[in-house]
């Protein structure tokens, strides 16, 4: 799974990456800060089953911390993408490139409208963050449409005279960029039932299919930031308003937190509705007023900074992935090292039991016999649907 950062530069995009990965990626005020696709890892915070069992975890790629279990995501973060990037115009196509094959991205917005379009500070209430909304979906939409061009007279001859299957020839020119066949077809479906046979769309026709295929297959959620500043929240609701999934958030409060947290200045667990400052001799009163404003502005009015609750919306709302936990021991919760729950693996709604041995390793995939419910004892097949906190352990043939 990847999940894409994306926005114009200046509203947030680096500090969002850095803290969710709390990696040192510069942050200044000027475009093209961020010059190269930089690819880390953020967590997303669930409920451990460990408390239900009784047990102290012993994780090996997530942490567990006072009962809940952070488990990794990949997360790429982006240059700031500016008009007619499509084109090429700031490094646009690169980037583009990079994002494509995330499976959901994060669209980074001033929501206090403090950047112009190209990225650059204006006063707040200046830009209206509904264009830097509407000019991102153009961008991907007419980048898409370039790629379907280089070879749309080739498409429309073959379906015309060959009678081939026109979703399975977009799919083929849009190979590496992570779109189902499945939702091609449903979008040719829906646009032919407006518009008429794909041999005869025009522009408006192939705009709309995309638009409409990027939505099934790469939705978008809006993280609203800087809603500390003025205008902020009226914008917000008029994103809203529009329908669009909008998540505020403070990227650098989220930041400053994380970081005064592993320093042990705060107390702070990604995530919480609240913080504690644990030394306060090391801050100066211009942090603790810093810190002061983000308890003031940002949780009592918001509840926290949400930057956990927009990575966990992006996973598990809108992405509809589940967690497992795969256990060599049922009776111990441990694999063949002896450590208690080591894995807690995503895994999208509706996967089975072999998709699972075969996430692990190909050869258990192979030879898995049967799975065993560790809660309950039944056995399960391999062809059992997943549910969420499953805790499993796979026999082999």
């Amino acid at each position: 799974m990847e999940i894409g950062i994306v926005g114009k530069p200046n509203v947030g995009k680096s500090t969002l990456f850095n803290a969710l990965t709390l990696a040192d990626v510069p942050v200044a005020n000027y475009p093209f800060t961020t010059i190269n696709a930089h690819v880390g890892v953020g967590y997303v915070r669930v409920k451990c089953v460990c408390q239900e069992f009784g047990v102290k975890d012993s994780p090996v790629t997530s942490y567990c911390v006072n009962g809940f279990r952070f488990i990794p995501v990949k997360v790429i973060d982006t240059a700031g993408l500016v008009p007619d990037a499509w084109k090429g115009r700031g490094l646009g196509n690169r980037f583009l490139d990079k994002i494509s094959k995330a499976d959901i991205l994060i669209h980074v917005v001033d929501a206090s409208g403090s950047t112009d379009k190209e990225g650059r500070p204006v006063k707040p209430g200046t830009n209206d963050p509904l264009e830097d909304i509407k000019f991102l979906e153009r961008e991907l939409v007419f980048w898409i449409k370039g790629i379907i061009m280089k070879e749309w007279k080739r498409i429309i001859k073959v379906v015309e005279h060959f009678k081939r299957d026109p979703a399975e020839e977009i799919y083929n020119q849009l190979s590496g960029l992570k779109f189902k066949l499945d939702s091609i077809r449903e979008s040719i479906r829906l646009m032919t039932e407006k518009f008429g046979n794909i041999i005869r769309w025009g522009d408006d026709a192939l705009n709309e299919f995309i638009f409409l295929l990027l939505k099934l297959d790469k939705p978008i959620i809006i993280a609203a930031n800087k809603i500390d500043l003025p205008y902020a929240e009226e914008n917000i609701e008029r994103i809203k308003e529009l329908g669009y999934d909008v998540v505020p958030i403070s990227a650098i409060s989220e930041y400053i937190l994380k970081k005064l947290s592993v320093k042990g200045i705060v107390k702070y667990l990604p995530g919480d509705p609240d913080f504690e400052i644990l030394k306060r001799d090391s801050l100066t009163s211009e942090q603790i007023n810093a810190l002061n404003i983000i308890k003031d502005k940002i949780f009592r009015k918001y509840g926290g900074t949400n930057v956990q609750r927009l990575i966990n919306h992006a996973v598990f709302e809108v992405l509809s992935y589940i967690v497992v936990y795969p256990v060599r021991n049922p009776s111990k919760l441990s694999d063949s090292q002896g450590r208690v729950l080591p894995d807690a693996i995503l895994l999208p709604k509706g996967s089975k039991l072999r998709d699972l041995a075969y996430l692990i390793h190909s050869q258990l995939g192979e030879r898995i016999a049967f799975g065993i419910d560790v809660r309950t004892g039944a056995r399960l097949k391999a062809d059992y649907i997943l549910k969420n906190n499953d805790v499993i352990s796979i026999v082999v043939a």
